[in-house]
């Protein structure tokens, strides 16, 4: 990680590093990323990732990885979720932050301010979430990296946001407005229990594609939404006002800036409309 960190801290903080950067950013040098992770010849890179990051693969489904992205979006053999229908639960493994989207309707993201307007690009639809909650789901690396529907559901709306896939590290949010750049997917969801929600994917630095299933109408609690291909990832979800209460660790820890690990299908919160 630290080696890592450096890495980052030179593209985003010294001149030559910026320069790189616009170069990485480019459509096409993330196409040609892209091919490579695909391609057979990436299949050297999956050894080394597993002990980087200490990887328990016995909890995945054992099958013979065809490239390196392959590898990326493999699939548990098992998955969990808990059943109680008034219990909100997590989307994805990751680390989760929540925040109260306050009367002018701004949100703190990872060091940086932004408008749910600004997000959605949708000023009708914002101001639903109007003194709602959001919660912030950021994926690191070694995550399990896809991700599911929270509650049974009809998906009212998906929406694609094109944009400059930039890293979504804290240090990346010193320079850039992460959010208001990366690309983005994110569906209006009419759900049974915590009312008509956002869920939204935001891609990142390099490869940072969205896969989401869009040949669905009713979805089901614990449904596979889609997945994300190579790159750090992140999940935004947006409830109304009065619709969620968070579980009380993680406010606690959001406001001393502390990022709580969970895992998808784990509860984080109860719904309010008991």
């Amino acid at each position: 990680m630290k080696k890592e960190s450096c890495i980052i801290r030179f593209l985003y903080r010294t001149c030559i590093g910026r320069a790189i950067l616009k170069i990485i950013i480019c459509p096409k040098f993330s196409k040609i990323v892209s091919h490579y992770l695909n391609s057979s010849f990436s299949k050297w890179l999956i050894k080394r990732y597993i002990k980087k990051y200490n990887m328990n693969m016995d909890e995945y489904e054992t099958v013979e990885y065809t490239s390196f992205n392959n590898f990326f979006i493999r699939c548990r053999k098992n998955n969990f979720f808990d059943e109680e229908p008034e219990n909100l639960i997590s989307p994805c493994d990751g680390y989760l932050s929540v925040y109260k989207i306050d009367s002018d309707c701004n949100l703190k993201i990872k060091h940086s301010d932004y408008t749910i307007q600004s997000l959605l690009q949708d000023e009708i639809l914002s101001k639903k979430y109007q003194n709602g909650i959001c919660m912030v789901f950021r994926l690191e690396p070694h995550n399990y990296h896809r991700y599911i529907y929270i509650d049974n559901c009809t998906v009212e709306k998906e929406v694609r946001i094109a944009g400059v896939l930039h890293c979504v590290r804290p240090v990346a949010c010193e320079k850039f407005p992460v959010y208001v750049e990366n690309s983005r997917e994110y569906a209006l969801l009419n759900t049974e229990h915590f009312g008509s929600i956002i869920q939204m994917e935001i891609g990142a630095l390099l490869v940072g594609k969205i896969k989401n299933y869009h040949d669905l109408n009713n979805v089901s609690r614990g449904q596979e939404k889609g997945y994300f291909e190579f790159g750090g990832s992140t999940i935004v979800l947006l409830f109304e006002k009065d619709m969620i209460i968070p579980n009380d660790d993680i406010i606690r820890n959001t406001e001393f800036g502390i990022e709580t690990p969970v895992k998808a299908g784990t509860q984080v919160g109860v719904s309010k409309l008991k």
